[in-house]
């Protein structure tokens, strides 16, 4: 068989998952990878090195990380820790709040931001209000106008006030209160007390706030609709000047909407069209409420299916709600949907879908496509998520360290996934004014890094001198590690942190010093066909051709183990300056036929902490039949 030339000149559909190894019909087949790590696919189909992760601080233990954006100058990190907020700008922590979430609750907290406020909230925690003011940051309860009602108790049991105003006794005709109504709000034949103590679970004392109009026992009674022993609300959002609450623990497919421009007054009132709404998700299937998103209409993501809020404006008249897809969202943690191109992108209940919820004009309905069909094998629980736009990039922590990233670029159909890993685990991911932040885990300790361009390792820090130094401290956090070091631009023999710090021969004035990692870019298996039909003997990789821009290190793999190619002779453990970046094309030659067809024919990996951009690549290859 004659030698067959091949030239992949993007990796634009990513890793493939192994299931797809033999199907060489596919389109995607042409420009995906068989294994892609540590590396970002560009929108033009180059796959790049990523950035290393700058060390920003140390963290007590798991959090949270939540962007806040009060204006294109003023932008924030919001690290949510176990009963703390710490409220970061740049590298700098500017303000430290004590909360009431616990550790625990982490991960099913829900948010939203409008202007200088936060609102966070969870099922077991009375709904918080974060605020930046011009002379800092508070964080108090929500303070409700009107309390949205509901009644929960069955409808025959009856409630009598021993008085019409002031402080009074409320009896029960049944067992209705317990110690989580105190605070709570009542409303008998509309008028509403306060509940200041629970003596029995038939009886309470409260307080008159509307003069009472019946005093004897009745059945037209009602309780708040969030409180500690009903629950408080599950996730929350903002669509057309409403608040919109979607979900609690006691009523999870209950969505509320505050009155227009009002945004924490819930009374129903007449049904006026600037009046509250509020309504149940009713359904042949459970659709407990997990987020809420206004986009062209307003979104509910439920632990079932997918919903459409529409009325232009919303009123009490005008509402409609309509079920679009039955994808589902996970019911164990809270993984906000985001929104990708006029689409929104969020996490399937069954943990390996990614979708994107779209609209689509020809069936005026949405859509709910999977990004991850055909790289299933990476989507494996996501845990948080978080879109780059400028760099087009949609990064997700998956359960077991690892984050899926999907370079996503709709007009030019590119859907791609990679891999990144780390010494250690990413736990949380959060974007805020186009740096990605990340909460790792490495040996127990928790901490706060950022990826940032132009580093090139992972848990690092950089310094410089005006006068070469051999000892760089600084380092507590990587105490006992052994570090990847670069110096003056250059790669130098690993070093071990030993009292913070680390010593280097000879000196440098500037370094950088982080935990290293391993790039890896792998080739599907060739899938070539004769006219004689598919070639299924042995094979012989000819020549192969690799087109680099601003590569300032290569090493390559062609079944003898990775070595660094001729075009950089370089020893990436020590080197006396900085090597300059080659822009260009490399061509090896390859060595011996094979019988393993799986087995890649090259395969790109290395650990030198130095800048590598792939655009294309060529190969000639020999089959037999």
């Amino acid at each position: 068989m004659p030698v067959v030339k091949r030239a992949k000149t993007s990796f634009a559909a990513g890793e493939l998952a192994p299931e797809l190894l033999g199907r060489g019909d596919l389109r995607a087949f042409e420009n995906g990878a068989r294994r892609l790590r540590n590396v970002f696919i560009q929108p033009t189909g180059g796959v790049a090195r990523r950035p290393g992760l700058r060390h920003v601080l140390p963290l007590p233990g798991p959090a949270r990380l939540i962007p806040f954006e009060f204006n294109t100058e003023q932008t924030y990190v919001m690290v949510l820790i176990g009963g703390a907020l710490r409220v970061l700008q740049g590298d700098a922590v500017v303000a430290t709040l004590a909360g009431p979430w616990t550790a625990a609750m982490l991960p099913q907290l829900g948010f939203t931001q409008s202007a200088d406020t936060l609102l966070l909230v969870h099922p077991d925690m009375t709904p918080q209000r974060i605020t930046r003011t011009t002379t800092g940051w508070t964080i108090a309860r929500w303070a409700f106008v009107r309390d949205p009602f509901f009644r929960f108790a069955d409808a025959s049991v009856t409630l009598q006030a021993t008085a019409t105003s002031g402080i009074m006794t409320l009896f029960a005709s049944a067992p209705l209160f317990t110690a989580g109504h105190v605070e709570t709000r009542l409303r008998i034949a509309g008028k509403r007390v306060k509940v200041l103590s629970v003596q029995t679970a038939q009886q309470a004392s409260a307080v008159v706030e509307d003069l009472l109009t019946i005093t004897g026992p009745t059945t037209d009674w009602d309780e708040a609709a969030f409180s500690t022993a009903r629950g408080w609300p599950v996730s929350c959002g903002f669509h057309q000047d409403r608040l919109v609450v979607g979900g609690s623990r006691d009523l999870p497919n209950r969505l509320w909407f505050s009155r227009t421009g009002d945004l924490f007054n819930f009374d129903a009132g007449t049904g006026l069209d600037d009046e509250a709404i509020e309504f149940g998700l009713v359904s042949d299937q459970v659709n407990a409420i997990r987020g809420v998103f206004s986009g062209r209409h307003l979104q509910v993501f439920t632990s079932g299916a997918e919903w459409m809020v529409t009325g232009d404006p919303l009123t009490p008249s005008s509402i409609q709600l309509n079920r679009q897809t039955r994808v589902g969202s996970p019911v164990d943690r809270l993984v906000p949907p985001v929104d990708v191109d006029g689409a929104t992108v969020f996490v399937a209940r069954g943990g390996q879908g990614v979708h994107e919820f779209a609209y689509t004009d020809v069936s005026q309905a949405y859509q709910a496509n999977d990004l991850a069909i055909l790289a299933r094998h990476i989507v494996s629980m996501p845990v948080s998520m978080a879109y780059d736009q400028r760099a087009r990039l949609l990064h997700l922590v998956m359960a077991d360290g690892g984050i899926g990233t999907l370079t996503l670029y709709r007009a030019e159909q590119v859907t791609a996934w990679t891999r990144q890993e780390t010494d250690g685990a990413f736990r949380a991911v959060a974007e805020s004014d186009g740096t990605v932040w990340a909460v790792t885990e490495r040996a127990g300790a928790f901490a706060l890094e950022r990826f940032e361009a132009g580093l090139a390792l992972d848990a690092a820090l950089t310094g410089s001198a005006t006068v070469a130094q051999d000892e760089w401290s600084g380092l507590s956090h990587l105490e006992g590690r052994e570090v990847g070091v670069l110096a003056d631009g250059a790669p130098r023999e690993s070093a071990l942190v030993a009292g913070g710090a680390v010593v280097i021969d000879p000196p440098a004035n500037s370094v950088q010093i982080g935990l290293a990692y391993r790039h890896e870019i792998e080739p599907l298996p060739p899938d070539i066909i004769s006219p004689s039909g598919a070639a299924t003997g042995p094979l012989r990789l000819v020549a192969v051709t690799f087109r680099l821009l601003e590569t300032a290190a290569l090493s390559v793999d062609l079944g003898r183990g990775a070595e660094p190619v001729p075009f950089r002779r370089l020893d990436t453990s020590l080197l006396d300056a900085a090597p300059p970046s080659f822009t260009g094309d490399v061509t090896l030659r390859g060595l011996g036929w094979r019988r393993d067809r799986l087995r890649p024919v090259w395969r790109v990996e290395g650990d030198a902490p130095l800048s590598m951009t792939l655009l294309s690549v060529t190969t000639e290859i020999r089959m037999t039949d």
